[in-house]
């Protein structure tokens, strides 16, 4: 990604509490399109891989809006889950979404089929907070407000259960590019790192073992996601900061943090989500002042704001490549 030259194959959307998504042009900070999403806020959003459409996860549905077009409408919805739905991704080549939800329930719906219909359904003993699908796209893998972490077989149907730490919520998961590291942070502000395996146990589930465990954070720590290159972990957090680890050894690289300049500003607020950029030097935050932000990785230095929301911004969508 270059912040400085233009390209129509950016796409860069941002999710509220003010109920709208707010399409970006990434390199001027331009807004392009705003879509009104009334019914709800927007929890989680995903890009479709052919990089057409984009999932809105929120109370009870998800909704899927036409990227380059102008309509403001969705051109599909997924209605009748329960509750506020927490997670939203798809198969590598576009054959399937999953979804995961405070209904306790992971599901897989059929992108080809005419109807709107879910296929499986896995469900778990609270409610789902993070789900990421193995880059094998054979395992989905779903984490809970008990603390427990679910790898759900998806060709033999058996499940392996991890519990990093007892009865603390694990608020996100993801696996890097490479299947190399699963990683999950908690409310307590913590970071658990396994490496996964490449052998599946005799149950026929994937296998992973400890690597490292992170004080990441002193407040909720919200999301973790792996670089695109597998070289980095970022970590995001109530304690307004994005914090970025080398999985080489889980060492600290940098931490990402607004530093007020006048002492009667408010805070900037909680780091509620992020993306890397396709080359992996740059990183988009958002956060719960309404605002999201380009960040280079190297400098730890601001390089655009994305501003225009009127309440905390709290999910991002961000594709910069083909």
């Amino acid at each position: 990604m270059t912040v400085d030259g233009s390209s129509d194959s950016i796409i860069l959307a941002t999710g509220s509490y003010d109920h709208t998504i707010r399409f970006w042009q990434a390199h001027s900070g331009v807004c392009l399109r705003t879509v009104q999403h009334p019914d709800s806020q927007v929890n989680a959003m995903k890009i479709t891989p052919d990089r057409g459409l984009l999932a809105a996860a929120g109370y009870q549905h998800v909704r899927m809006y036409d990227v380059k077009s102008m309509n403001p409408n969705p051109i599909r919805c997924y209605d009748g889950l329960g509750k506020n739905v927490t997670s939203v991704g798809f198969q590598q080549d576009g054959k399937w979404m999953f979804t995961g939800g405070e209904d306790c329930m992971a599901r897989i719906w059929d992108m080809r089929a005419r109807s709107i219909q879910c296929n499986r359904m896995f469900q778990v003993n609270a409610p789902i907070t993070s789900a990421c699908l193995h880059p094998n796209q054979g395992e989905l893998i779903v984490a809970d407000q008990s603390g427990c972490i679910n790898i759900w077989d998806l060709k033999s149907d058996k499940t392996e259960r991890l519990i990093p730490e007892p009865d603390v919520a694990i608020n996100c998961i993801d696996i890097d590019a490479d299947a190399s590291y699963l990683a999950a942070v908690n409310t307590e502000g913590s970071c658990f790192v396994w490496s996964v395996s490449q052998r599946k146990s005799l149950e026929g589930v994937i296998q992973v073992n400890p690597r490292a465990k992170l004080k990441a954070h002193s407040r909720y720590a919200l999301k973790c996601k792996f670089s695109p290159d597998s070289v980095l972990l970022a970590t995001t957090s109530a304690d307004q900061s994005v914090k970025v680890w080398q999985t080489s050894h889980f060492q600290h690289l940098s931490t990402l943090k607004l530093c007020n300049t006048d002492p009667a500003d408010p805070p900037h607020g909680w780091m509620w989500d992020c993306e890397f950029s396709a080359d992996s030097q740059f990183i988009i935050t958002a956060s719960s002042d309404c605002v999201a932000r380009l960040w280079n990785i190297e400098t730890a230095e601001v390089k655009r704001e994305y501003s225009g929301h009127s309440k905390a911004v709290v999910s991002l969508a961000f594709s910069d490549s083909t």
